[in-house]
């Protein structure tokens, strides 16, 4: 017996920053008449731990990608591999990619926003700031959303407590970056391709709501589609800025494989499944755990060296990401 259809998700006018916010945008703001089973085998709770150290992990999977690959050939590769996995699950599923040149032509615009430039400047901020760090500005998303949104969509009204979850998150930004030592310490390049790949995301959100919305297909198609303009985006930009590898070392290799594969493939399976069983307001909170699990791996594992205003300065940005997401609620009728 089939489960019946669940609701369509709506995008959040900032939805908290994953690293693979790109594909769940679109799938989030396309209609979704097919019926999807609920649950799995796993409990999903347990499927919201997985996805949270897969997401968490993926900073540290540039990290070492980039010790063998150029960042756009990086990027190259976590878009290629996402494609095909999911490329896999549509013919698994026999269902068609989108169809339409004006769904393509704004597929087109959606990856350069959301995978191609975000995923591109991620790699390159790695080349010279600690994984950690990366992740901790991808958490910075929500705050650059709604600041864009008080712009770009009429429809969000701020609130005061969304103003002060804004100037909160700011303020972790600078308790990270240690501004009461000048940035000592910090490399300021590096970390501005971090905070302008996480700005991105908003952008890419606001373009895909006012364009894609309604759009026939199932979120995996719009995603697949997405992630194979993109792929090809980042091969011609590859093929004119970077050479050929000569060798693929293993643990490089293996890394740039396991971001497409499972932070671009298996882990929005994964999130398209919460969101339907759980709702998008509660499988979204796996945004909050990524610097977190980003933090402690890159200590760990890479040991990056870890200051007392890092995890001080990252609690304070997701309180603040945190009340940026907040609603006001609507008054009952007397």
């Amino acid at each position: 017996m089939s489960a019946p259809a669940t609701p369509r998700p709506t995008l959040p006018t900032s939805s908290p920053a994953t690293e693979s916010a790109a594909a769940t945008t679109t799938a989030t703001a396309t209609a979704s008449a097919a019926s999807r089973r609920r649950g799995g085998l796993l409990d999903w709770r347990v499927r919201f731990a997985i996805l949270s150290v897969i997401w968490g992990f993926s900073f540290l999977l540039i990290k070492v990608g980039t010790e063998a690959f150029a960042p756009f050939q990086v990027a190259l590769g976590r878009v290629l591999f996402g494609a095909l996995a999911l490329l896999a699950v549509l013919l698994v599923r026999r269902e068609p990619l989108p169809r339409g040149l004006r769904t393509w032509g704004h597929l087109t615009v959606a990856a350069l926003l959301l995978n191609t430039a975000p995923f591109s400047l991620f790699a390159y901020a790695e080349l010279s700031i600690p994984s950690s760090l990366a992740g901790i500005c991808n958490a910075t998303s929500p705050l650059w959303g709604m600041a864009l949104s008080l712009v770009a969509l009429s429809e969000d009204r701020p609130t005061r407590r969304r103003f002060a979850g804004l100037g909160l998150g700011f303020l972790g930004v600078l308790t990270v970056l240690g501004a009461w030592n000048g940035f000592s310490g910090v490399d300021a390049k590096g970390t501005a391709f971090a905070l302008l790949a996480s700005l991105c995301y908003p952008v890419g959100w606001i373009y895909v709501r006012r364009t894609l919305a309604g759009t026939p297909g199932s979120p995996v198609a719009l995603t697949g589609g997405q992630l194979m303009v993109s792929t090809l985006q980042l091969a011609l930009v590859s093929a004119l800025f970077t050479s050929t590898p000569t060798s693929f070392p293993l643990w490089p290799t293996l890394s740039v494989v396991a971001l497409g594969a499972l932070g671009t493939g298996m882990a929005l399976q994964m999130q398209y499944g919460l969101v339907t069983e759980v709702g998008p307001t509660t499988a979204q909170m796996v945004t909050y755990f990524i610097p977190v699990i980003a933090t402690t791996a890159g200590v760990l594992v890479l040991g990056e060296q870890l200051h007392w205003n890092t995890p001080v300065g990252a609690a304070i940005v997701l309180a603040g990401a945190a009340l940026t997401q907040t609603r006001a609620a609507a008054r009952r009728p007397a």
